[in-house]
């Protein structure tokens, strides 16, 4: 089939490159000519375990191709994918300019019947407002063109995002046209081999559905860190407390870690732009909005942390900190916890040392040389002569280091650990002040190494 792709973001990226593997003649097009030329030099935008090897083969057998020629495009596929960004808009809002500005350009030149699907995340009403800038430019035209609109969210994890579309739990097609409906339906059969998991309903509800799906991960998020916050005023440990409660199969294991919040490109945004939908409807989300505030207030925990074991001042300390993506397997620091944690400590005099395996490159961009910001070639350079170590990503090869290093090169033999990585008892016995997030402290044993 012909697809063609607005957008070469993540998600775009992403849905040729997966729709290009599979046997479709995908053209992925974008406004921004120096990421085109990127791209056509094989070089990666973005970072996403297995995507620059599946972007090089569909290129090389000519199933994939980069443009800036919109009008190409639209004259090549049947399927009009719109994968461009809505950031949030100064209330909260999504902002849908890049998403009607591809639906006037796909209405500008498509002389034949074309399938036009909303991947991007779009607040309910967005099919509509497609389908009026369609409608306009076409009348502008006095041109007659059928075409369908349909909503078809991405539920793309960052970090597994090809295994999420080769392999996906669920298809979510909002469609009032059934024609097109069973075009989508032909579109993803190679990823239903298994058993069908297209699941259609009408338009609205699979744009809600998308901000349903991740304000429900969030909401699970911010719970677990609200019980941390509480099993530190009470004695109790979060993560025994966490496997308590995840045995019980109407709870699960799945997104109960408490943490230092939640950050990336989905999550936030889309938390905001769901409570604000549901303001601009004269309904007040409670809910939503203590997620936002819990998780808000999470990102201090780090610093507060880190203030109260130095009493307050933290001018002219040194700090390591372990991660800079918001999550693994991704160089993204959107919202990252490390991020604020890092503008916390500038601001109160202190200085970093860092290292992320894949989010160095996206760190210089975002805060090049300043002062009191040194990238380090590896976990172990940057602990020199540090006041304390940070965990703000579970990154794997974080997971077991050699402790003893750790307290050797440290100026002080403190982590602060803001994902529960390791356990407190064994770390007191090796002489660490060790802080976690909904743990009890524990200080150097006594008779410990280093005691």
């Amino acid at each position: 089939m012909r697809v063609s792709i607005f957008g070469t973001g993540y998600v775009g990226l992403v849905t040729g490159a997966c729709f290009a593997e599979v046997g479709n003649d995908v053209i992925c097009v974008d406004v921004n000519a120096d990421k085109i030329e990127q791209l056509n030099r094989g070089d990666m935008p973005i970072y996403e375990p297995g995507l620059e090897s599946m972007v090089a083969r569909n290129r090389a057998e000519g199933r994939l191709q980069f443009t800036t020629d919109a009008q190409a495009a639209v004259q090549h596929g049947e399927f009009q994918f719109i994968a461009v960004g809505t950031p949030p808009d100064e209330d909260g809002s999504a902002d849908l300019r890049h998403v009607l500005s591809v639906a006037d350009t796909i209405a500008t030149w498509m002389d034949d019947e074309r399938v036009i699907v909303d991947k991007s995340t779009v607040p309910v009403g967005t099919a509509d407002r497609v389908r009026e800038a369609v409608d306009h430019r076409l009348r502008e035209r006095g041109a007659r063109v059928p075409y369908a609109v349909v909503s078809n969210p991405e539920f793309l994890k960052e970090g597994a995002a090809i295994d999420d579309f080769m392999k996906p739990e669920r298809v979510i097609v909002g469609c009032d046209d059934a024609v097109a409906r069973e075009k989508l339906h032909s579109l993803y059969a190679p990823f239903n081999r298994n058993h069908d998991r297209l699941i259609s309903m009408d338009v609205r509800s699979a744009e809600l559905t998308k901000y349903a799906a991740n304000a429900m991960l969030a909401t699970k998020i911010s719970f677990m860190n609200e019980l941390a916050n509480i099993a530190d005023r009470v004695g109790a440990d979060i993560e025994r407390v966490r496997i308590g409660i995840g045995a019980d199969p109407r709870i699960g294991y799945h997104f109960i870690y408490p943490g230092a919040g939640y950050g990336g490109s989905c999550f936030p945004k889309d938390v905001q732009a769901l409570a604000r939908t549901a303001h601009d409807v004269d309904y007040v989300p409670q809910l939503l909005q203590a997620v936002e505030e819990v998780n808000d207030r999470q990102k201090h925990y780090l610093f507060n942390r880190l203030r109260e074991h130095f009493g307050g001042d933290l001018a002219g300390r040194r700090f390591a900190l372990w991660g800079l993506a918001f999550k693994p397997n991704t160089d993204d620091m959107r919202e990252a916890a490390s991020r604020r944690l890092m503008e916390s400590l500038w601001e109160a005099g202190a200085s970093v040392q860092a290292f992320d395996p894949k989010a160095m490159d996206e760190a210089r961009r975002l805060y090049g040389d300043r002062p009191g910001f040194t990238l380090c070639d590896s976990p172990e350079a940057a602990l020199e002569g540090c006041d304390a170590l940070v965990i703000l990503t579970e990154w794997n090869q974080f997971r077991s280091p050699d402790f003893d290093l750790i307290r050797a090169r440290l100026n002080e033999p403190v982590i602060v650990d803001g994902r529960n990585l390791y356990e407190p008892a064994p770390l007191a016995s090796r002489g660490f002040y060790y802080y976690a997030i909904g743990r009890p402290p524990v200080a150097p044993a006594a008779g410990g190494a280093g005691a």
